[in-house]
């Protein structure tokens, strides 16, 4: 056993009960009583049978990203720590890959690329884990291609408690537990057991290379004709043209920020269906629709930042279309060096939201886009607030799959990221205020039902939310769990779930299944 605890006496401590969004623990009366550091999955079992003997609530960290504090706000109890257990290997028979709960998202591209040749189509964010990616249904920049990494996921590694608080060890796969490997498969950390290791018998092969741009535009002569025009452009082409088979390795971040950050744009990522670069007709086609729009040009080794995201241009450009500038990279290049982001770190605080969008924008939701954007709040610093428009569809709407995952949204053309960043504990209700009050407006228009107003409640326009965005304002909703989970039967399953697998309720949390 090589567990190792740190207790509230160790000097380590103040910085291990933190995660990337520093509102949490929001007190130290909120804070866990010690951190376990795991190695291996043996060490996460023997942790966890102990916390449950001593009847003390566990909690568990892989990369520590949890947008609310459903890790850290665990008063006496205890957090286990994965962040050690991090190997990716290939295994003699099938499956084949096994990915450690602890194994950062950077690591895991750069060891399935040099091992294997293959990737996980995930997110952009290289410190993510995969613990809480994987089993909330993550996407990235390889997802229109690829699809989402729980459509991939052949088998899991589960320690749950029985009845009788034992800790039991399951090897979950389609004929052993079939129930609780689909649960393992989208909806989210933290709701019945604690996933040590993720199985898949094959992933996709990485691209060879990838072409990176971007197109920004200056909030400084910005009208509201024309921003209308620039997300009517946007949205359009991923409700038609975008789900053309040959567009699937077009991948955008349209980072629409506050006006006081001085500039908004689209991050892009493009490789042909094959892996290569050979073919750029849809990438210029993309590119020349924003022509129009006046975007300001950009130069050879500059360094954008759009909505949170980091779209590096470096090395000598391929091409430019209409002063923007467009650079040729090796796939591991661009992929583990050229991205980062990930929202709040450090000292940051953070406060998110999130929709999926069936149709393009219509021009009142462009109109809130633009209000709440462009307005001002006395002593409140809101350059760091963005809406994050990721092109979807592709391969994430596989339909045949909403039976075998829990990711029901297999419909959109869009997802979109609420987020807003500051600094000081002061600051925390005046950006909770702005952020819900533009959500809640957005959704309160004519495509909201009566009903639902105030939330993108599933109909012809809207998906819900995205569980891996968890968002705690939404439990004001009776119907919150529609929201993430759709209105089709998976919820019922999900408690069923809950009921056989963790019938004490020991893995809970504010937003976690209720059975």
């Amino acid at each position: 056993m090589s567990i190792e605890t740190v207790t509230r006496s160790d000097p380590r401590y103040r910085t291990l009960v933190k995660g990337k969004n520093s509102r949490f623990p929001a007190s130290e009366a909120d804070t866990a009583s010690r951190i376990e550091l795991c190695d291996n999955a043996a060490d996460v079992a023997t942790a966890l049978q102990r916390a449950v003997s001593e009847g003390l609530r566990p909690t568990v960290r892989s990369g520590g990203h949890c947008y609310e504090d459903f890790v850290y706000n665990n008063p006496g109890g205890v957090v286990l720590d994965l962040s050690l257990f991090t190997e990716t290997t290939s295994l003699p028979d099938s499956p084949r890959y096994r990915i450690a709960a602890g194994a950062q998202l950077g690591g895991v591209y750069s060891d399935l690329y040099k091992r294997y040749g293959v990737t996980l189509p995930g997110g952009t964010c290289g410190s993510v884990a995969a613990g809480g990616h994987i089993s909330g249904g993550g996407y990235g920049l390889l997802s229109r291609l690829q699809g989402l990494t729980c459509d991939w996921l052949s088998a899991v590694d589960v320690l749950t408690v029985d009845a009788k608080g034992k800790v039991v060890e399951r090897r979950v796969d389609r004929k052993h537990d079939p129930d609780l490997l689909r649960a393992c498969r989208g909806a989210g950390g933290g709701n019945f057991g604690i996933i040590t290791n993720y199985f898949f018998d094959e992933l996709p092969p990485a691209p060879q290379e990838v072409i990176t741009a971007s197109i920004i535009f200056s909030w400084l002569d910005m009208t509201e004709e024309r921003f209308e025009s620039i997300l009517k452009t946007y949205g359009n082409y991923w409700e038609t043209r975008g789900k053309d088979r040959e567009t699937w390795g077009l991948f955008t971040l349209f980072g629409v920020t506050h006006r006081t950050a001085g500039h908004f744009g689209i991050s892009i990522q493009f490789c042909n269906p094959d892996g290569t670069c050979k073919d750029l007709k849809v990438l210029d086609e993309f590119i020349g629709l924003f022509q129009a729009c006046k975007p300001v040009p950009s130069t050879p080794g500059t360094v954008e930042v759009v909505g949170g995201e980091r779209a590096l241009h470096h090395g000598q450009p391929d091409a430019c279309w209409g002063q923007q500038m467009m650079s040729r990279h090796l796939w591991l290049d661009a992929n583990v060096r050229g991205w980062t982001g990930g929202g709040a770190g450090g000292e940051q605080r953070g406060k998110y939201k999130s929709s999926y969008m069936r149709r393009n924008f219509t021009s009142a939701e462009i109109a809130c886009f633009y209000k709440h954007l462009t307005r001002t709040i006395p002593g409140v610093d809101l350059s760091r607030s963005t809406v994050s428009v990721d092109s979807y569809g592709g391969a994430t709407n596989r339909k045949e799959l909403i039976e075998e995952t829990s990711m029901p949204q297999r419909d959109s053309v869009m997802k979109l990221q609420f987020m807003t960043f500051w600094n000081q504990e002061q600051e925390d209700a005046a950006h909770a205020e702005w952020i819900q009050e533009f959500f809640a407006e957005l959704y309160s228009g004519p495509d909201a039902h009566a009903q639902y107003r105030g939330t993108p409640y599933w109909n012809d326009h809207y998906e819900g939310c995205y569980i891996n965005y968890p968002d705690k304002d939404m439990l004001r909703h009776s119907f919150w769990p529609q929201l993430f989970y759709g209105d089709k039967g998976l919820v019922p399953a999900l408690q069923s779930v809950k009921r056989r697998y963790d019938p004490n309720n020991i893995f809970h949390h504010a937003m976690s299944i209720r059975a």
